[in-house]
């Protein structure tokens, strides 16, 4: 992808998506958490239209269907962020949305996607929820929004990309979580055209690290079961496009107790005043971790990806890692 192509992706959204901030982590409350960084940004992303990035390359699919198929509408599954960006793009453009979603979601996100008028499926698992997903696009004539493998999806992306670095042109390294892909893949592609010595590191949780199996494999793999509490980056699957781009562009994958991320989204909330779900902390969480000697003398950009939790979930997840 070149930068041309990202502008004009840019351009496409316009007004449609949030510039959202970069925050300086320099207070004297967080500072001791980023051990001997030079300096780290922060995107809020949690800030964007419907709490998370996905509302960029949603928008961007959509503007890419011709009218005829908008007649027959749209299919996506989700655990959450996606499905609330589809719901809520599917609206604003006037197009019928069907997302199928694990009965595991967050009730929050459910009744969000239902307010935007989105008609929801519920089902066991992720595997059931891609497989329901190809058989509605066939029955019904939908067209699939893919909730990382897609050109869109990978081009929203590198929109936040471009303006991470737009905002943050002294970065020497970036760290951005894994779900399937999408969000890594956009923004490494924006910040290496236009800086490739930036390092990129991609973040998992134990419990859904698919990616970081197929970079030790060379090749996508599949995971048995998914279990961890970052629902958002539960993709059982790593898939071509993204891997591909994952493996040519960062420099490592690193991963993540479950335990680490609740550390991390209490520090968030403590001393940033951000209650984020889980995926959100695994940013913060990796530099405090794995990548904590990485890190030194370096600036470093981190994203806050979404924010889409419950006051009930969130007290749950607190309560069960105390």
């Amino acid at each position: 992808m070149k930068i041309d192509q990202i502008i004009s992706a840019k351009n496409i959204l316009g007004s449609d998506v949030v510039h959202t901030p970069m925050l300086s982590l320099c207070s004297n409350k967080i500072k001791p958490f980023l051990f001997d960084a030079a300096s780290v940004k922060l995107k809020l992303e949690i800030f964007q239209h419907v709490g998370s990035f996905k509302a960029r390359g949603v928008l961007l699919g959509l503007n890419s269907i011709n009218s005829e198929a908008k007649k027959h509408g749209v299919v996506a599954v989700s655990a959450g962020n996606h499905a609330l960006a589809v719901s809520w793009a599917s609206n604003l453009k006037g197009i019928n949305a069907k997302v199928i979603m694990p009965k595991s979601a967050d009730a929050n996100r459910i009744e969000g996607c239902k307010a935007f008028g989105a008609d929801i499926l519920l089902v066991e698992n992720a595997e059931e929820m891609f497989a329901k997903m190809e058989e509605i696009a066939s029955s019904e004539n939908r067209v699939i929004l893919h909730p990382f493998e897609a050109d869109h999806m990978i081009s929203g992306s590198a929109t936040c990309g471009l303006e991470m670095l737009e905002a943050m042109p002294e970065m020497e390294q970036a760290i951005i979580p894994i779900g399937g892909g999408g969000l890594i893949s956009g923004i490494a592609l924006a910040i290496k055209a236009i800086k490739p010595t930036v390092e990129i590191f991609g973040v998992e949780p134990y419990g859904a690290d698919s990616m970081f199996r197929s970079l030790s494999a060379k090749e996508p793999v599949k995971l048995k079961k998914v279990e961890t509490i970052a629902d958002s980056l539960g993709s059982p699957m790593a898939l071509p496009k993204t891997f591909k781009i994952i493996r040519n562009n960062i420099s490592g994958v690193v991963r993540l107790t479950e335990k680490e991320i609740v550390n991390s989204m209490v520090i968030m909330q403590e001393k940033l005043n951000l209650l984020v779900e889980p995926a959100c902390a695994t940013s913060l969480a990796a530099l405090m971790g794995p990548l904590r000697d990485k890190v030194v003398g370096k600036n470093v950009a981190l994203i806050a990806c979404g924010s889409n939790i419950s006051a009930e979930k969130y007290a749950d997840i607190l309560r069960n890692y105390e």
